[in-house]
């Protein structure tokens, strides 16, 4: 599949990588391709490799606009910041999306205010549904927004069995992206579709409890589990 990952942190190099290992055919999309090349430091603190060093690694992966990445791409993969998430998706024209799938991974965490970060969206809609109102035509799904990219990717790094949820209103999306989700090593019985677009809010807004178990942890190696009777 060809499939376009917007967005140069380490959760979109961790998906970039991971996928095309399996062997899709991946491009990144970032505002400035030149500019993400030529990077040779990481944001301080942020623990992210420089791009330049990571794709070095990864060369079998293209660079791109944000717009070309997804003018070509059959699927594309939000992993940028949940800030400026509507501005790169805003960057394609509007009729490469249509009917394609967006699988949006991102968090709108606003750390203005210190530790732990509040949300920019919250309760009454989500990133997702913002999204997808923005591009009708694009068939929105939510998912792997509750971990951490290394889980994503590999979910036996968490013993026993735990959750990824999806949300979306296109059936037919939500099933493309359980395929995904399965290539990436998750059982089927960890796919937890929770139903329409609107129940995104929910997933979205467990972020701040995330980090803050992950601040208690010392370690992003853990995930949701669902217990019932």
């Amino acid at each position: 599949m060809k499939i376009a990952v917007l967005g140069t942190g380490i959760v979109g190099q961790t998906l970039a990588g991971r996928l095309a290992e399996l062997g899709h055919q991946v491009t990144v999309g970032t505002r400035d391709p030149e500019a993400t090349l030529a990077r040779t430091a990481s944001a301080e603190g942020s623990g992210t490799p420089a791009f330049s060093a990571w794709h070095a690694d990864h060369t079998q992966v293209g660079v791109a606009t944000f717009g070309a990445a997804v003018a070509q791409a059959e699927l594309i993969i939000n992993a940028t910041a949940g800030g400026v998430s509507l501005d790169a998706l805003a960057a394609a024209d509007t009729a490469e999306l249509d009917g394609k799938i967006i699988l949006d991974v991102a968090n709108t965490l606003d750390f203005s205010n210190g530790f732990p970060p509040t949300l920019s969206v919250v309760n009454t809609d989500s990133l997702a549904e913002q999204i997808q109102r923005a591009h009708p035509t694009a068939r929105v799904v939510k998912s792997l927004n509750t971990m951490s990219c290394s889980v994503m990717v590999d979910p036996t790094r968490v013993p026993g069995e735990h959750a990824v949820f999806v949300s979306g209103d296109d059936p037919a999306a939500k099933t493309t992206v359980a395929e995904l989700l399965r290539e990436l090593g998750w059982e089927p019985t960890a796919i937890w579709d929770l139903g329409g677009l609107s129940t995104a809010r929910g997933p979205e807004m467990l972020l701040p409890a995330w980090l803050s178990i992950m601040r208690k942890l010392g370690t992003g190696d853990f995930n949701f589990a669902i217990a019932r009777a």
